[in-house]
């Protein structure tokens, strides 16, 4: 089935708000093994609506549309959608009656305009509940065509979306669809898929799909079967020919973060953790702390930024700072003996490193750094040349470096 994101809103084109309603249903519409063909938005202007819309029923089966089911007179995303269909709107009675419900619970009163919402198909279509708001939304079908009317606010779509959208679309096929992503540290994205290029080329099913964000990779593994049963068992065993080739660079076949990996890691053996940061300035430290439970195994994070707290703080020696500088694995290793002896965690992890954008020279550019890992008294030091794209890009991309490091020296 081939489908379009059609976003109705003249605040998201004039920037106002971020349109996170795209990217969500692109994501689930995907998962699906829905394609999505295109992303239209335009503002509040029922010709602009109707034009596009019929527009992209000339391309695709499905339009889902976000926006303007309100009460007010530029709201008109349904009643462009009746037009273009050809269908014919009349008062819902059960729909305008939990409009007039939800008013009287909140203690406002309920003015005429609001009736229009509870304006929905007559015929060819079924009405969508919104259990999160006032505006229901609803479906229409004709001639082969799908269009859905959901509502802008992102937890009103998102609830309509899950609850009756998602059983309506699994309907309309007798094939399962299951994916899983696997998610990598290391390898980029044209790395990545040139590794996989035997089994990419030539795909049927199961499909494979590389994504890449900020410092990782992911790869979507998708197939459609009969049962669920039948479309797990075909992604488990490609992730298996994938693994094969990925390695240990892989962290999560599930779709998890890393530091969530990282952190359940730990938790589940009782492996307590300490970090010593400087050129991250404790962004490891609050990631790994933003994990639910992770009290039970962090014992300390300390930013050691300037060479006095490397020495104060981690004993760090003033003539190893002298010859080799802050910047450098002697440093890095100092650090991390310094924090063992001072916490007495099982796994110490320090950083140092030049963030910039200035502070580099021709020996030690902007983006060097230098990563210690301590597990019980097993340790390895990195060293690190991150592509200096931005201060926070080297930053954040260092702390997955960190993360990774630990993943690994755990097992």
């Amino acid at each position: 089935m081939r489908s379009a994101v059609f976003s109705v809103g003249t605040e998201i084109l004039f920037g106002q708000i971020v349109n996170t309603n795209t990217v969500y249903l692109s994501q689930k519409l995907n998962q699906m093994g829905i394609d999505v063909l295109y992303h239209e938005t335009v503002g509040d202007n029922p010709g602009r609506v109707k034009e596009v819309l019929a527009r992209l029923l000339t391309e695709v089966d499905l339009v889902i549309t976000t926006g303007g089911l309100g009460p007010t007179q530029d709201d008109l995303t349904k009643e462009m959608a009746a037009e273009v269909m050809g269908v014919e709107l009349k008062i819902h009675e059960e729909s305008l009656e939990k409009i007039r419900s939800y008013f009287v619970k909140t203690g406002r009163a309920m003015t005429e305009n609001n009736i229009k919402q509870a304006m929905l198909p007559a015929s060819d279509g079924f009405i969508l509940p919104n259990d999160a708001g006032t505006a229901p939304g609803c479906v229409f079908e004709k001639n082969g065509k799908i269009v859905v009317c959901l509502p802008g606010p992102p937890r009103e779509m998102q609830k309509m979306f899950e609850d009756s959208v998602v059983p309506y679309l699994h309907s309309l096929t007798n094939e399962v669809i299951y994916s899983d992503m696997v998610r990598v540290f290391g390898p980029g994205e044209s790395q990545l898929e040139t590794m996989l290029e035997d089994l990419i080329t030539g795909q049927t099913d199961p499909t494979l799909a590389t994504y890449a964000k900020e410092g990782e990779c992911s790869v979507r593994i998708t197939s459609k079967r009969g049962t669920l049963e039948e479309a797990r068992a075909a992604v488990e065993e490609m992730a298996e020919k994938v693994t094969a080739i990925l390695g240990d660079t892989i962290f999560s076949y599930h779709d998890e973060d890393l530091k969530d990996v990282v952190a359940k890691k730990l938790m589940e053996r009782g492996i307590t953790i300490s970090c010593a940061e400087s050129c991250t300035g404790g962004l490891f430290a609050s990631t790994l702390i933003g994990v639910e439970g992770i009290s039970s195994v962090f014992e300390r994070g300390i930013v050691t930024y300037s060479n006095r707290a490397k020495v104060e703080e981690l004993g760090v020696k003033e003539e190893t700072l002298q010859r080799f500088g802050a910047v450098s694995e002697e440093t890095a290793r100092e650090m991390t003996a310094g924090l063992k002896k001072k916490t007495g965690s099982r796994v110490c992890v320090s950083v140092t490193g030049i963030a910039g954008p200035d502070g580099g020279t021709p020996e030690k550019p902007v983006g060097l750094v230098y990563i210690c890992v301590d597990f019980d008294g097993k340790v390895e030091c990195k060293e690190v040349r991150v592509r200096p794209v931005s201060r926070n890009w080297i930053r954040n991309y260092t702390m997955l470096m960190m993360m990774d490091m630990v993943r690994r020296a755990i097992g």
